[in-house]
């Protein structure tokens, strides 16, 4: 049931969904060059970061993944990371976004949806993603600091069931709408973040969510051309999307027609 006056928003999963890798792996040469990295383990990355890519990310590989990482990260300096992913986010963040998820962004935002990404990945490094593509807010992982050094400890973990605890504590504090929002991810460990909006989406589904999107008649897309960004809206990423919200208030409501459309066509 739709809640009068409330907002609609689209969440997106990240890995796979909007950028064609693991974000956080995809970082281990950027750290590897900051010193935060020795070579075996910007070697193992790879490796992860290859099998993420062929395979998916069950429960398991995702576990694996967490404790390798914050293994690693112990005693990080924190702003040796943040900078490391700020002075190569361009570098090796635009070839790799989809420009399939650059268009339903720009639909969502231009219809006048809050526009969130949800992602397993540290939000050290999925929130300066989500500022290059325009989105309102974020939610992602979050490890414990202390003396400006990593600890080692996770204080959030944006995974599973999590993230859909975490969209509906959003949803109270902004008066957003679940059952007319959407939520799009390529993950059986999703489920629960795609079953607590109203429009679920599989995107690049692994083997068991595309069987469960078949079983619950949830749309399946595919995304497969990863394009530059800065090449895609000319002048940013942000631009673009600012340009279609301003035109959200000619239009607004022909285009969430459209976009309707547009996602009808791809089901």
């Amino acid at each position: 049931m739709t809640v009068p006056g409330a907002r609609t928003a689209a969440f997106f999963d990240l890995d796979k969904t909007i950028i064609a890798r693991s974000s956080t792996l995809a970082f281990s040469k950027a750290f590897y060059a900051g010193g935060l990295l020795n070579r075996r383990a910007v070697v193992r990355s790879a490796y992860a970061n290859l099998v993420f890519g062929v395979r998916g990310a069950d429960h398991d590989r995702l576990e694996q993944m967490r404790l390798h990482l914050t293994e690693l990260i112990e005693g990080w300096d924190v702003e040796a990371v943040r900078g490391a992913v700020r002075d190569t986010l361009h570098e090796i963040v635009d070839p790799i976004v989809y420009a399939e998820a650059v268009d339903l962004i720009e639909e969502h935002r231009a219809a006048g949806h809050d526009v969130i990404i949800v992602s397993a990945s540290g939000s050290e490094v999925v929130e300066p993603i989500g500022e290059m593509l325009g989105v309102d807010d974020v939610i992602a992982t979050t490890l414990v600091e202390r003396d400006g050094r990593y600890t080692g400890e996770v204080e959030f973990y944006a995974y599973g069931p999590h993230k859909a605890t975490a969209m509906r504590q959003m949803a109270d504090e902004r008066g957003l709408d679940l059952t007319a929002s959407y939520a799009y991810s390529d993950s059986e460990t999703d489920v629960p973040m795609l079953e607590a909006v109203g429009h679920p989406f599989a995107v690049n589904p692994d083997r068991t969510l595309r069987q469960v999107a078949t079983e619950r008649g949830w749309p399946i897309l595919n995304f497969d051309r990863p394009v530059g960004l800065r090449r895609r809206l000319g002048m940013g990423a942000r631009t673009g999307l600012l340009a279609a919200g301003v035109g959200a208030l000619v239009g607004g409501a022909v285009v969430g027609v459209v976009m309707r459309r547009r996602l009808a066509a791809r089901r």
